[in-house]
């Protein structure tokens, strides 16, 4: 069918399939979720760090320790993003960015389940996830699949299908659910990352909506292209 409508690939209906680099999974996600700041040039930022990491390599102390930026520079393009050769950004590692301690010429691109556990639960994702929620509760319409089929698109450029809207509902009700039962949880769920939630939104909603977003943002689809 693609051929047919695109012989010449004109239209690059066709091309190889593969996981994104590092850095273009977080911009995308930054980018869907309305976080990211197209800025162009300036010095280098440090987003989200895992706390206590920089310091056990380079010992540090006084100056020599990881200070995360705060505003805009959280949510720079991962062009941006600070870096020390014997502390790489630990998630772009995890998507195989290298060392920069020597010339690549071809990235390596592995699948592996630490990749899931970092867009699960790194603040930049978490954060993310809950802007993105936020999207889906003020721009979504008003029932629960339109916010849904919003997030969807957002992040694939394309409708869900009847399945794949039926298995987001009830993981959206699973976690409505659970967030009711445990109210401490939820709030400490959209205080994740420096910047604040929505007051405007009921937070009933806005969790378990945090929630599908964190499963959207760990599709295949989302993360490779196809």
């Amino acid at each position: 069918m693609l051929r047919e409508r695109d012989p010449e690939n004109r239209l690059l209906a066709r091309g190889a399939r593969y996981r994104l680099a590092g850095e273009f999974v977080r911009d995308q996600a930054l980018a869907a979720s309305g976080l990211l700041v197209e800025k162009i040039g300036g010095p280098s930022v440090k987003p989200y760090h895992p706390p206590g990491l920089y310091e056990q390599v380079t010992a540090g102390n006084g100056y020599n320790v990881y200070v995360p930026g705060k505003g805009d520079d959280l949510h720079r393009r991962s062009l941006y993003t600070y870096w020390k050769r014997s502390v790489p950004n630990p998630a772009m590692l995890l998507f195989d960015a290298p060392f920069r301690e020597a010339c690549t010429l071809r990235r390596p691109r592995t699948n592996t389940p630490l990749q899931a556990l970092n867009l699960m639960n790194d603040t930049t994702y978490v954060e993310a996830a809950r802007f993105l929620a936020q999207r889906m509760l003020r721009e979504g319409g008003d029932t629960v699949e339109s916010r849904l089929t919003h997030g969807f698109r957002l992040l694939l450029s394309r409708p869900p299908r009847p399945a794949e809207l039926t298995v987001l509902r009830a993981a959206y009700e699973r976690a409505r659910v659970d967030f009711e039962r445990d109210r401490e949880a939820a709030k400490a769920f959209l205080a994740v990352g420096d910047s604040a939630a929505d007051a405007t939104l009921n937070p009933a909603e806005l969790a378990p909506f945090t929630a599908v977003a964190s499963t959207l943002l760990n599709l295949d689809e989302v993360v490779t292209k196809e």
